[in-house]
């Protein structure tokens, strides 16, 4: 058995300086040290050995393993050494290598021309608002006094999820969920995501952009709303911009209009751009309808208001002479560098 055991010193020890690998020390453990290992199996037979034999062969088989553990250590040491020494030397890095330029991005022309009407509006004293893009389908319609079977309905062409719950077609139902939270004066714009089930063109998309107004307060008027949209424009398009207003009829608002700016391309003297009208609808608004006013819990006998939405995406096409709205949903990178 004495004999066994060097021989398995002697075999554990050339086998141990052929390893060059960490994870081959795994299983060279096992093999020799293991619960089923060699020198394990050798020991099992020491009850066939004489009591005087037993403490010598006991004491060897104790060395033995104490001196392949030791080996064992050192060849980790080493084999880790090794390994990360051959790390550094492949991930070395050259600091005299020139550095890589990176394309250094822009904002979308959306971001762009957002930022401009929050400052726009910001400067005038209102405050930004949020809605949810899900929403149910008494703020998106009933509240915004557009009634089931209300014919305005099949103009929105609504993408349900559930017959209460749909994409909001429109910014409009965060004016309810303000006025149900705060108390006037209440003066917020609202921009967001839209979705309406539209057939993809150069002038439609399911997926668009909006930005709603709202103000409320004692003794509003229609001149309150027309200076307030005038300035804006101007500031938006340049001070030489006109605005006109012309009849229209939305449910929420009572009376209710839509906003032409003079034409930026030719100054109001008739364009391609302006189909050689010389005008170009911005925006609808109007007077915020009584009953509007009384579904967010305001009381329409001493409060007014008015209320206004645009299309950010028109607005931005307008702007910078762009004639497809696909353009700004492709993320073709040779036409966001424009901006």
């Amino acid at each position: 058995m004495q004999t066994k055991l060097e021989q398995i010193r002697k075999e554990a020890q050339n086998a141990l300086e052929k390893l060059d690998k960490l994870d081959e020390l795994s299983s060279f453990r096992i093999e020799y040290l293991g619960k089923k290992g060699k020198l394990t199996r050798i020991l099992r037979g020491m009850g066939s050995l004489s009591p005087e034999e037993r403490p010598k062969i006991g004491q060897l088989a104790n060395e033995i393993r104490a001196h392949l553990e030791a080996e064992i250590e050192k060849k980790t040491r080493l084999l880790e050494e090794e390994a990360l020494n051959q790390r550094l030397r492949d991930e070395a890095i050259d600091v005299t290598i020139p550095g890589k330029a990176y394309h250094r991005g822009n904002l979308h022309p959306l971001s762009i021309v957002l930022n401009e009407i929050k400052d726009i509006f910001l400067g005038m004293g209102f405050q930004i608002a949020e809605g949810p893009e899900v929403e149910l389908d008494y703020y998106n319609f009933e509240a915004l006094n557009i009634p089931r079977n209300h014919p305005a309905r099949d103009t929105q062409d609504t993408f349900y999820i559930t017959e209460n719950i749909v994409l909001r077609t429109h910014t409009s139902p965060t004016q309810i969920r303000v006025m149900e939270k705060e108390k006037p004066p209440i003066k917020i714009i609202v921009p967001g995501r839209v979705y309406r089930s539209d057939e993809v063109d150069a002038t439609h998309s399911p997926i668009f952009h909006q930005v709603e107004g709202l103000v409320i307060d004692k003794n509003i008027t229609m001149g309150d709303l027309k200076g307030t949209l005038d300035v804006f424009a101007k500031e938006l398009f340049g001070p030489r911009t006109r605005t006109q207003f012309r009849p229209h009829h939305f449910p929420f608002t009572e009376p209710s209009a839509e906003m032409d700016a003079s034409c930026a391309a030719c100054d109001g003297a008739g364009c391609r751009v302006c189909s050689y009208t010389g005008w170009i609808e911005i925006l609808g608004a109007g007077m915020v309808h009584p009953k509007v006013l009384m579904y967010g819990g305001i009381d329409p006998e001493k409060y007014s208001g008015f209320a206004f939405g645009m299309g950010l995406d028109r607005i931005v096409n307008l702007k910078y002479g762009i004639d497809d709205i696909r353009l700004l949903f492709e993320n073709d990178i040779r036409f966001l560098d424009q901006f």
